[in-house]
């Protein structure tokens, strides 16, 4: 795997092992926004910086950019929920139910804005009734996919062990700590752990100041594609990067990059060169114990050994 597929592999460890902390945040920041976003299944906070990259994803066509109407579900037009950031269709949420078992829009939102309303949650059957109702010709399997069924495996796999009453097998050695749930983690080489800790070129934090209001922000690099319309945190106005400025933080970031790859495959070259070399050296030193150990113990007898008879005189 290489470096890049790292960073990507621990973003999407990361953000689906969120710190508690962090999903306590946001869980306040959503019962905060009950008064203005009304009940759903899911709902987009108004830490939402527009991206678009969740409304292709719902399967139900739910979601909607702020300002836009929505298509309700009897075909009418109706006044949108938010006016300033992407929001979702109450009548329309099934949190996926049905169709993949997890919430796509969260799956793919680079902020995670797109999360449960704390405050009314939702049965699977309602979920999966009204998936059914909003697609009548679709022919859902008995076991169909659902994030209820998924978090229910996922709570349920620690638990499992021998049934009661089961006798250990004779000889058995207990296990150790924190082996109940399985083998341990594999563990992660130096040159990794350094690697983690360099941000993705899609994740790098790029600053800017609003032309309007003057204030600094950051977003992600791969936000900065000309075209795309952000928002100001500060002032919510409204701005689309520059081609000129996406080109030179691309040059910056991909001289960068280049730089690291060449030096961190270099690294691991040496540090691979030199474990080779203690290896060998290793391997030699076992031999030589080896060899010193055979002669101590063929110079000497055990106890208790036979003793020869001797004469009178020796």
């Amino acid at each position: 795997m290489g470096t890049l597929e790292v960073y990507r592999s621990l973003r999407e460890s990361a953000r689906s092992n969120r710190p508690k902390k962090i999903a306590d945040a946001i869980a306040l920041r959503a019962r905060k926004l009950v008064a203005k976003v009304p009940s759903m299944a899911t709902m987009i906070t108004d830490e939402c910086i527009n991206c678009g990259a969740c409304e292709p994803e719902c399967p139900n066509t739910a979601i909607y950019q702020g300002g836009i109407e929505f298509d309700a579900l009897d075909g009418s037009k109706t006044a949108a929920i938010s006016d300033d950031f992407f929001y979702i269709v109450p009548e329309k949420c099934t949190e996926c139910v049905g169709f993949f078992d997890s919430e796509a829009c969260a799956a793919v939102c680079p902020v995670d804005c797109c999360i449960p309303n704390p405050d009314i949650p939702e049965a699977e059957e309602l979920l999966f009734q009204r998936a059914k109702e909003i697609h009548p010709t679709e022919d859902f399997p008995e076991d169909f996919p659902s994030r209820f069924k998924e978090e229910a495996a996922a709570a349920a796999a620690p638990e499992a062990g021998p049934a009661a009453g089961d006798a250990a097998p004779a000889g058995a050695v207990p296990a150790a700590p924190g082996a109940a749930g399985g083998p341990p983690p594999p563990a992660i080489s130096a040159e990794d752990a350094i690697a983690a800790g360099i941000p993705s070129p899609d994740d790098w934090p790029v600053p800017l100041s609003c032309f309007r209001c003057g204030g600094r922000f950051t977003v992600p690099f791969q936000f900065l594609t000309p075209g795309t319309v952000l928002h100001c945190p500060h002032c919510n106005g409204s701005y689309v990067p520059r081609t000129d400025m996406y080109q030179a933080v691309r040059r910056r970031m991909d001289a960068f990059y280049e730089s690291f790859g060449a030096s961190f495959e270099a690294l691991k070259a040496r540090r691979q060169k030199e474990l080779d070399s203690f290896e060998d050296s290793l391997r030699k030193s076992f031999s030589k114990l080896e060899e010193d150990v055979s002669k101590e113990t063929d110079s000497r007898e055990l106890a208790g050994a036979p003793q020869r008879n001797r004469g009178m005189f020796g």
